[in-house]
């Protein structure tokens, strides 16, 4: 049987009278109306509990990449750490307080509910569910909170919902965290609330919220993917390769996580919990562990930490490993592009192609950034093979209910390769048609466009020998595979073979002479 207290709600009501108000059930209710000579007995001292900072504070789910939820056990020694130096570091306690508008059982919840009462100052709890629209108003109403805990979804959508002048007065700190975050993201609150400080804050659940930040400054690089920064206090970060060796600057690794922040463990999960928490090799205090992220990361020449995605959306294209990470990164450079996410598609059993889905910084970039525009921007940047072949523009990205990309709600490519991308020229002639529909059988990929490169669609090798035999039959020209190579350009292609055409043809009349 379990005791739930009722407190006293107003001198109009006594809670006797509201019992019969409650729902029936294997519950023993305390009218503490009714029990003041009982109370006053009580001891007047604070109980004497033992809390020690190994002992547990909280058990929070999640189910990471494999879908089964897992019960992460945080101790007070790793919260206290995490909230004293929030607290401090994000100067909450300069303004009113903070809004709560995320579910309790996610954990980005815990910094704005719990930094603000350490240092005396007050939470609004935003009712769950409903909308950025009531968030809106809390920020409109109370205009000097001092903690805005938000996703990079958040932004554009309280963009939506608040004037310029309404954040004029704005000085909270924002701190910004579940999701990779760009420059770009912020451009319009850095220019309408240019006193509130922008935190990109990084951290799994099961290293207590955050452990790593970088604030965003006015000489933050316009284009590229915003730093996840440096560790907290007492909080090590470390990006090593598969021998658990560290990588030098530059290089992709995995991040492991060590210091006070480490969680417990797992409940109930001996096998996981041995294999994502480690002892941690480089610590001279005996039981240290570390965590195993799961992230790839590398080391900036400056000291600071570049997210780059998921080990596990870490796949192999043609025998080629790839960080889909580092694709979404380098296309975040870009100037007309606000947002990227990079997937894997297998349309068909064993064909595997990149797909990129794109939201524009504005609606007159789309209609501006051919995809061959893309495919040059990014051939200066990263090898062939990590070049997608298909480029699908997006008004906004679907998300979960925790503010992050909900990849599994991702349209599926169309055959074009380019949805909602500008194109260049299409093939006109007839040669250059029956050229493009052989490309399209092999490749699969339709909407070819003159200036498209055989190799930048997917094409390889295997394909190429296939791309070879098809030209001779329906040309009847002898095209060699050296010539592929030399003309990967359809329009070039489609010149290479008329000339072959042409020749073929002064032949057989010179014979006929």
């Amino acid at each position: 049987m379990c005791r739930l207290i009722l407190p006293i709600l107003s001198s109009a009501w006594t809670l006797c009278s509201l019992l019969d108000k409650l729902p029936p059930g294997q519950v023993e209710y305390l009218c503490l109306d009714q029990m003041s000579l009982q109370l006053a007995s009580e001891e007047q001292q604070p109980p004497q509990v033992e809390l020690l900072p190994n002992h547990l504070a909280y058990i929070i789910y999640t189910s990471g990449t494999t879908g089964r939820p897992k019960g992460t056990m945080i101790t007070h020694g790793g919260l206290v750490n995490y909230l004293s130096w929030a607290a401090a570091f994000y100067k909450v306690k300069r303004g009113l307080g903070s809004a709560v508008h995320s579910s309790l059982s996610f954990d980005l919840t815990v910094t704005s509910l719990f930094t603000p009462l350490l240092v005396g100052r007050s939470v609004v709890m935003v009712e769950e569910g409903a909308g950025v629209e009531r968030l809106a108003q809390v920020i409109r109403q109370y205009g000097h909170l001092s903690l805005l805990k938000l996703t990079p979804a958040h932004l554009p959508l309280l963009e939506t919902n608040l004037q310029p002048e309404e954040l004029a007065c704005m000085d909270a700190t924002l701190v910004i965290g579940g999701e990779a975050l760009a420059r770009s993201n912020l451009e319009n609150w850095m220019r309408w609330a240019p006193q509130s400080r922008y935190i990109n804050e990084y951290g799994p659940t099961e290293t207590v919220v955050g452990c790593c930040v970088y604030e965003v400054s006015a000489q933050t690089s316009q284009s590229a993917q915003i730093s996840i920064g440096s560790p907290i206090k007492n909080t090590q970060l470390y990006v090593l390769d598969a021998n658990l060796q560290p990588v030098p600057i530059g290089v992709i690794g995995e991040l492991y996580i060590a210091g006070a922040g480490v969680a417990r463990g797992y409940i109930h999960r001996p096998e996981v919990t041995a294999e994502r928490f480690l002892p941690d090799p480089f610590s001279k205090e005996p039981g240290k562990r570390m965590y195993r992220s799961g992230d790839l990361a590398r080391y900036r020449a400056g000291g600071t930490l570049e997210f780059l995605g998921r080990v596990d959306h870490q796949v192999k294209v043609r025998g080629f490993r790839v960080e889909l990470g580092e694709i979404e990164a380098r296309l975040e450079e870009h100037p007309m592009i606000n947002q990227v996410v990079v997937l894997l598609w297998e349309e068909h059993p064993g064909e595997k192609t990149l797909v990129a889905y794109i939201k524009m910084a504005t609606d007159a970039d789309q209609q501006q950034l051919s995809r061959q525009a893309l495919r040059a921007f990014l051939e200066q940047r990263l090898p062939s093979y990590m070049i997608p072949i298909h480029f699908v523009c997006l008004q906004a990205f679907p998300f979960t209910s925790n503010g992050k990309v909900d990849r599994q709600a991702l349209p599926a490519p169309d055959r074009t390769g380019s949805a909602g991308i500008a194109d260049k020229a299409l093939p006109q002639t007839p040669l250059e048609k029956e050229l493009a529909a052989i490309w399209t059988e092999i490749l699969g990929v339709e909407g070819i466009a003159l200036e498209d490169n055989f190799f930048a669609l997917g094409g390889h090798s295997l394909l190429g020998t296939q791309l070879v035999a098809r030209i001779r039959r329906a040309f009847q020209v002898d095209f060699p595979l050296s010539a592929l190579f030399e003309a990967p350009i359809l329009a070039d292609q489609a010149l290479f073979i008329e000339d072959l055409v042409l020749t073929e043809i002064e032949q057989l009349s010179e014979a006929e002479v």
